[in-house]
């Protein structure tokens, strides 16, 4: 399976570009869609869905031109959008056999499959409770089983761990990781963790444009160098902050021990650390703000 995106652009009239001359070529495994709020990863996930158009290139699946044939793509595609909507008055078995249903699933077979999905997202006891009863982390729950119900060889999934407590988040990174072994999975985030635990290929978007596409041991190799540790005194934490890039602070009694990602030494008792992805993100988005502002 191969799904190749081509100097794709968009843009929205009265709002500007969201997407400037995308191009990436992917294959089965997880790929992790990473940039802050704004970045246009919803704009890239729509297009991929086929649910809009880009402004122009283009996006193949398997050899075709998803603008001449976007049913090529729809039918094997599971799709968890950002703003998952319900029917507030069904029951989840009603709602996801409702789904089945609309994508043509034979009955008895989406029964065993609903059952299944249920399971696996761990509401088989709510499955008779009316949706609109549902917490925002159930919800999505639900819209993790809608998005699996066709089996799909393509699954794109927005923002998926939204509303999750720290439990249900490690369950989904550990179902994608599973999914990626024979689909193609793509991710999209602004949760550095999620990416990390799962993605064997991150993809950093920033204001439209891509910024990097590596393996995450690529990036962590090219951030050696470039995190330091270093101690200030508590009443320089809001100065240190605006000196330097720092991803994280712990108090010990009157000083606080920052973690700086610095393409220097940033201080000559500074301590070289091992770099994170956090790190990695940091260090790419504060640079590009840097020679934006410049």
């Amino acid at each position: 399976m191969q799904l190749d995106i081509e100097g794709v652009d968009k843009q929205y009239p009265g709002r500007g570009w969201a997407l400037t001359d995308v191009s990436l070529s992917l294959g089965a495994g997880v790929t992790g869609l990473l940039g802050p709020n704004g970045a246009g990863k919803s704009t890239l996930m729509r297009i991929l869905a086929t649910l809009t158009r880009p402004t122009s290139g283009r996006v193949v699946w398997n050899g075709t031109d998803l603008a001449l044939e976007p049913d090529a793509v729809r039918a094997v595609l599971g799709y968890l959008p950002q703003d998952f909507g319900v029917y507030p008055q069904l029951s989840a078995l009603e709602f996801l056999s409702y789904i089945a249903a609309a994508k043509g699933l034979e009955a008895r077979a989406a029964r065993r499959r609903i059952d299944g999905l249920l399971e696996l997202v761990n509401l088989a006891e709510a499955r008779h409770r009316p949706l609109g009863g549902f917490s925002g982390g159930m919800r999505q729950r639900v819209g993790i089983a809608q998005a699996l119900l066709g089996d799909p060889q393509l699954l794109i999934v927005d923002e998926p761990t939204a509303g999750l407590d720290p439990e249900e988040r490690v369950r989904f990174r550990t179902l994608l990781s599973e999914l990626g072994d024979r689909r193609l999975v793509l991710l999209s985030t602004h949760i550095v963790s999620d990416v990390e635990a799962v993605a064997g290929r991150i993809v950093l978007l920033d204001r439209g444009r891509l910024v990097a596409d590596a393996a995450p041991h690529a990036l962590l190799d090219d951030a050696r160098g470039h995190v330091w540790e270093l101690d200030v005194a508590m009443g320089d934490l809001d100065r240190a902050r605006r000196v330097w890039v720092v991803g994280g602070a712990v108090r010990r009694g009157d000083v606080m021990t920052l973690r700086v990602v610095s393409e220097g030494r940033p201080r000559d008792d500074a301590r070289p650390l091992e770099p994170s992805l956090e790190d990695v993100y940091l260090r790419c988005f504060s640079a590009r703000r840097e020679r934006a502002a410049a």
